[in-house]
């Protein structure tokens, strides 16, 4: 392969993981409304919970992964410091500032949720909620940053996501919705 190949798949390949990240923490931020609930939504309670672990953990290895393969691209020409201050980079640097807003949260919310039994549990929710600021950031990124944001495909993979978030929050917004440790006391 070509230097160009190269710098092709690392193009491509920063791409694709930064929008697998964007449905996967989707999927994980679906996921852990739905295991707040504290009812069986198509796994049991225990398995949601960990499947939105597990979402989450994958969600933020594929930001590594995309951040990791934009550095190391000669094209992206990201630097360290972009990944670290936010609105720094000289490349689209709203849109590149709000990705590094996003890995800033996600950074927090994951250091949180390992740090939960030290932090209790009242921080490691206050710190979680950070999640719902984290998604539309993520997602405003995702769409502002690319060289494909007019993809149809694209598009569509947004607004799938966007959907699918909707339809979380106003459930967890409606009167039906009941937090677990609520259900947990009515016992």
């Amino acid at each position: 392969m070509t230097s160009t190949g190269i710098d092709q798949a690392l193009w491509a390949f920063g791409r694709g993981s930064g929008i697998a990240a964007l449905v996967v923490l989707t999927v994980a931020l679906a996921a852990g409304i739905a295991a707040r609930s504290g009812r069986a939504v198509l796994l049991p309670r225990t398995g949601l919970a960990e499947f939105h672990r597990g979402a989450a953990i994958s969600a933020t290895a594929l930001v590594g992964l995309h951040v990791l393969s934009l550095l190391i691209d000669p094209h992206a020409q990201l630097r360290l410091i972009d990944v670290l201050v936010p609105f720094a980079g000289s490349y689209r640097p709203m849109w590149l500032g709000l990705g590094t807003v996003a890995v800033d949260l996600l950074a927090a919310i994951m250091i949180s949720a390992l740090l939960r039994r030290r932090i209790g549990p009242r921080a490691f929710r206050l710190v979680h909620w950070a999640t719902y600021l984290l998604w539309p950031v993520a997602l405003v990124h995702a769409v502002g940053a690319g060289s494909d944001n007019t993809q149809p495909w694209l598009l569509a993979v947004v607004v799938t996501c966007v959907c699918t978030i909707a339809a979380a929050v106003l459930w967890r917004m409606s009167s039906g919705f009941t937090e677990y440790r609520q259900l947990r006391s009515a016992r």
